[in-house]
């Protein structure tokens, strides 16, 4: 007689309790990893579970728990994201976590007025608020587990784990100014976001400390684009009194800019010293390594996934927490001493 092929995809809970011979809420326990099953019992379980090649429904584990590992990230929608530095960073640094604590992670890519569907949602990551600070107040009346990263919410009580973008703007143009610089630019990222204010509150506030008179037309607004830091380079170099020195607001539009400056027939950093902000790889690759500020984007959003797991995990209210990391100023070929 021919024995039937086991298929996994056809055995149920009810099959392994009854080669067991315990009941269904036993089996239930021992797959939640229920402290409160006997040793013997918990074996029998396992052992069935083996020979049967039983595999538990997520979804029934979720049911059983009452909770669900289903992680949300929730990225504003901008043109060029998955171009990002940024936007990978933290993909990257959010589902390595994940999958070591056994998340499941949904990527939402939000417009500013959606409706969320937070059905079956355990948790959320939000990177940054941009204009959709009302989803992350639905999130919260509604209870769900929720941080922000990369921006630090003050007025809503919610955990954030953001980044010191004042302290590392400043550090990037007291070394400037340590170099003898005055004539300083900043070529600003999209002040909708907090990172950019940040960053230009850095610039404006190092240039006071070194009694540097501050000069509005040395600050050029821009979207974070590569299209917009071209035009706002060309407006700087053909000035007719240029800046020697510029900090940009991210690595990937002061590469454009040093491109930009050798195509008008300057040289970085002989007639324009350049600081970017990011610390992205590919400012070690060009004819001249970019001196940046690194911003740990992957830790940010480790620590996030942390600290949204242990909210998720505890019976009580957890306490809010407002942690900012330090940024790191790292020295590379793109500065130079004012006349030198």
């Amino acid at each position: 007689m021919r024995k039937k092929k086991i298929n996994s995809t056809t055995v149920s809970i009810n099959d392994v309790a009854r080669l067991a011979g315990v009941s269904i809420t036993t089996v239930s326990r021992v797959i939640n990893k229920s402290p409160s099953v006997k040793r013997k019992n918990r074996s029998r379980v396992l052992d069935a579970v083996k020979q049967l090649k039983f595999e538990p429904s997520v979804l029934a584990q979720r049911l059983a728990t009452g909770k669900s590992n289903v992680v949300a990230l929730l990225i504003p929608r901008y043109e060029g994201i998955f171009y990002s530095f940024y936007a990978l960073e933290l993909i990257r640094g959010i589902g390595t976590l994940c999958e070591a604590l056994k998340l499941d992670l949904l990527l939402h890519l939000t417009e500013v007025n959606a409706t969320l569907s937070l059905q079956g949602i355990g948790g959320i990551v939000f990177a940054d608020i941009i204009g959709n600070k009302s989803q992350l107040q639905e999130a919260l009346a509604k209870g769900i587990p929720s941080i922000v990263i990369n921006n630090r919410v003050q007025d809503l009580e919610v955990s954030s784990i953001s980044v010191d973008n004042v302290g590392g703007a400043e550090s990037a143009v007291d070394y400037l100014c340590s170099l003898g610089h005055k004539n300083i630019a900043h070529i600003t990222g999209d002040l909708v976001t907090q990172a950019s204010l940040q960053r230009l509150e850095g610039y404006k506030k190092s240039l006071k400390k070194n009694k540097i008179e501050l000069n509005q037309e040395y600050i050029v607004k821009t979207d974070y684009s590569r299209g917009q830091a071209r035009q706002a380079a060309e407006k700087l170099i053909q000035m007719s009194s240029p800046a020697t020195a510029v900090f940009v607001a991210s690595d990937s539009m002061a590469l454009e800019v040093m491109a930009v400056a050798r195509e008008l027939g300057k040289d970085i950093p002989k007639d324009l010293s350049i600081v970017g902000f990011d610390d992205n790889p590919s400012g070690l690759y060009g004819p001249v390594a970019l001196t940046t500020v690194r911003q740990p984007l992957v830790r940010m959003a480790q620590e996030g996934v942390k600290e949204l797991n242990s909210i998720m995990h505890v019976d009580k209210k957890a306490p809010i927490k407002k942690i900012v990391l330090p940024t790191e100023l790292v020295i590379r070929e793109s500065c130079r001493p004012l006349g030198s």
